[in-house]
């Protein structure tokens, strides 16, 4: 029988969270990752994204509103789209967008390694929330 100390144990967490911290620099350090920053860095530094953003975000909420309220109408949801897809269309936010769905990808990839390994989703898991 073996009793684990209390030593030993803060030593393999301080180990894990070690190779934590390596693993988030590592990320840190992907090409995906240095895209994706680069990409979001833009969209921050746009007068003309962060213009759209607002009113894409404006009418958002009304359409939001308007649903909860049974008064939301086919036109509505329309302008919604129509005011998503200029977002989109914008330089800018459409290089943003593709970087993050890059880096998405390969966090995905990491993700899958870590759950392999543990035998359960790492980052459902990580997320705290109820798996009823």
């Amino acid at each position: 029988m073996s009793i684990e100390t209390s030593g030993e144990s803060t030593e393999a967490s301080d180990s894990v969270e070690q190779r934590a911290r390596e693993l988030g620099r590592a990320l840190r350090d992907l090409p995906e990752y240095e895209r994706f920053d680069e990409a979001q860095a833009a969209v921050e530094g746009s007068e003309e994204a962060q213009a759209k953003i607002e009113e894409f975000e404006q009418v958002r909420q009304e359409f939001m509103l308007a649903r909860q309220t049974g008064q939301a109408s086919q036109e509505d949801l329309e302008e919604l789209q129509e005011t998503q897809d200029e977002l989109h269309d914008i330089p800018v936010m459409a290089e943003y967008l593709e970087a993050q769905n890059e880096l998405d990808a390969r966090l995905e990839r990491v993700n899958s390694t870590i759950s392999s390994e543990l035998g359960l989703d790492f980052a459902e898991e990580a997320s705290g929330c109820c798996n009823d």
